[in-house]
């Protein structure tokens, strides 16, 4: 069998994938978890990756981790090495992370700052804008460098948050609104006066699937959570038909304080089967954010706050993004998946670009409590993932009062696979 009957077979085999995987999320009862290949098989994880990660927007950072021109950073989304920077008009800018002499990856740190942006196989060099500027003497004469400039990813920025999109053409279901009411939301905050305080990465092995469904409830959280809930409010949101009067008394308190001091805190969903999301919610009474004892973590509010118990505004972003938003930092997460049963989860916390960081606040202190529930969800999530793997796995129930938001989840994803699949 020569190459070309192998990439024919490989072909053949994803066709069929492909249809199976049609066929598998046209049965599929809605209420329930997924058949098992959807979360294990290597090549529905690589449909996962051609017509998810590839085709839709994707969170990959915050604008204040790139506050200069020349700052970068990079981020592997699948196979695909992406650039983000920030051009010499305080523009931010995508591109695939490439040279477009013979592909090299051009920046191999996870941030950095440049001038230009130099490829370290042969030097050629583009600017800050994806423009080639120099590829040596040795091209002929009639090489066009207009023709070589960087390919670039779409990539918006609202409120701070920074999204790219890896497909030809970028889907709107609705983000444009989302962009602008994110703006909205987060005005208070003033990103652009924040620092990255602290990071980490986590690799588990789970699908991203199970990293999402497991974010989407918080039906362990009694059983499995006991750093958080010493803040936390289970109550997904003021919508949630769980949450009891005196949970809908303490938002309304809290509410009347928010609208005082003009922060919005009003539920919002943007796409379908509620995609884009964001809504503000109290902590505890006399908590302040989410700290093993309720207590601030840093000594400096954000932006405009005065009030320092603003509760968590809670931004949801399929396929990859869940974030918390306090008076005194905000916590982002970033999923990315690796293979059919590995992920990363990215954790970054945020405070005023002013504090100190031992004067101000103690990094320990500001991440103990998202640290622990890291950790104790990335063993969730892998039992969860060798329990599927079983032969005895079969698909299961969702709670419609406890599990509403893993439903919301796989209607989206069983939507959009199907779209864009129907469309290839």
């Amino acid at each position: 069998m020569n190459q070309n009957d192998l990439l024919n077979v490989r072909h053949a085999t994803l066709d069929e994938a492909r249809t199976d995987m049609l066929s598998a999320l046209d049965k599929r009862l809605k209420n329930h978890s997924l058949e098992a290949a959807l979360y294990n098989d290597p090549h529905m994880f690589r449909i996962d990756m051609e017509e998810v990660f590839q085709k839709e927007w994707l969170f990959v950072g915050m604008t204040s981790e790139i506050p200069k021109k020349g700052d970068y950073f990079t981020v592997e989304v699948g196979q695909n090495p992406v650039l983000v920077l920030r051009d010499a008009d305080g523009n931010i800018n995508a591109f695939h992370n490439t040279c477009r002499h013979r592909g090299s990856i051009i920046c191999s740190e996870h941030r950095g700052k440049v001038a230009n942006l130099v490829c370290p196989y042969h030097q050629w060099t583009y600017d800050l804008k994806g423009k080639l500027l120099f590829a040596g003497t040795e091209m002929n004469e009639n090489f066009d460098k207009t023709q070589h400039g960087l390919k670039p990813a779409h990539c918006k920025n609202a409120g701070g948050f920074i999204f790219v999109c890896l497909g030809e053409t970028a889907p709107n279901d609705q983000f444009d609104e989302f962009l602008a009411s994110l703006d909205e939301y987060m005005e208070p905050y003033d990103v652009e006066n924040t620092k990255l305080a602290a990071e980490s990465t986590m690799y588990e092995r789970a699908n991203w699937k199970l990293v999402l469904e497991n974010n989407r409830e918080c039906y362990h959280c009694a059983g499995s959570h006991p750093e958080l809930l010493n803040t936390l409010l289970e109550w997904d949101d003021t919508n949630d038909p769980r949450a009891p009067q005196d949970f809908l008394d303490h938002y309304t308190a809290q509410a009347a304080k928010w609208d005082a001091e003009g922060i919005p805190h009003q539920h919002k969903s943007f796409g379908s089967s509620q995609r884009n999301r964001m809504v503000r919610m109290p902590l505890k009474k006399n908590t302040k954010v989410m700290t093993m004892d309720g207590s601030a973590a840093c000594q400096k509010m954000l932006g405009r706050v005065k009030n320092p118990e603003l509760g968590s505004m809670r931004i949801l972003h399929l396929p990859n993004s869940w974030n918390h938003m306090q008076s005194d930092h905000f916590i982002v997460f970033r999923v990315l998946p690796v293979s059919a049963q590995e992920s990363i989860v990215t954790t970054k916390w945020f405070v005023h670009k002013d504090a100190v960081e031992g004067v101000d606040y103690e990094p320990e202190k500001l991440r103990h409590v998202w640290d622990a529930t890291n950790e104790q969800d990335k063993v969730l999530g892998e039992r969860n993932q060798l329990g599927i793997n079983s032969i005895g796995y079969q698909s299961g129930p969702y709670s419609e009062t406890y599990e509403f938001g893993i439903i919301n989840f796989l209607e989206w994803y069983a939507n959009t696979i199907k779209k864009n699949l129907v469309a290839r």
